[in-house]
């Protein structure tokens, strides 16, 4: 029996996602070639021209798989802390540690930016920001936090996280220079915080 188209596009996409995602991990986005990835996804290059438009198309690709990832992952840590605040606090930092990650650190913090520009005008990141502001508006109604756009504070608190990512990614050594912007984060985000008696 014979799959529908749709499955078949949908598996066509997904072999040559994993495939580059294996390789951009492994040897980055320059080194990699599209030849091995689509002879180990066993499909042409003309597949990938299809559905991807290009290599460049096949990273941005899997930038937003690891995106829904990362985005899974820290929505787990902030729904596991014991209040809203800490919660939100806990994210941040997790997603400034994922810099640390090999596949996370090469793909997102490392090609990402050398290849697609400033991660600041990726298109996922307004989706970074909206969901940032909803938690401050959260918290604000909560009063955890102090009066406040929170539209300005989430794109403040975005960007300096993403620095935060890309420092470290391009760190000499990243562990240290991962305590060290995780700890000034944490430093930032109390000055949030209403006065607690």
């Amino acid at each position: 029996m014979n799959k529908p188209r749709r499955e078949m596009i949908a598996e066509t996409r997904a072999k040559l996602i994993a495939a580059a995602r294996r390789a951009f991990g492994t040897v980055g986005f320059a080194e990699s070639s599209m030849d091995d990835f689509t002879a180990e996804a066993g499909l042409t290059r003309g597949a990938l021209y299809h559905h991807f438009g290009d290599k460049k198309g096949l990273l941005q690709a899997v930038i937003r798989e690891i995106d829904a990832e990362m985005t899974a992952r820290l929505n787990k840590v902030s729904s596991e802390a014991p209040t809203r605040w800490q919660g939100f606090v806990d994210e941040c930092v997790a997603y400034i540690r994922m810099a640390l990650e090999p596949e996370i650190q090469r793909i997102m913090f490392r090609d990402g930016p050398a290849v697609l520009g400033d991660i600041s005008r990726w298109q996922m990141t307004e989706g970074c920001i909206a969901a940032l502001a909803g938690s401050l508006d959260r918290l604000k109604a909560d009063g955890e936090v102090i009066d406040i756009d929170t539209e300005a504070a989430a794109r403040l608190i975005n960007g300096a996280s993403s620095h935060a990512a890309l420092w470290i990614a391009n760190s000499d050594d990243p562990q240290e220079t991962s305590h060290k912007a995780v700890e000034g984060f944490r430093v930032l985000l109390d000055g949030l915080r209403t006065a607690k008696d």
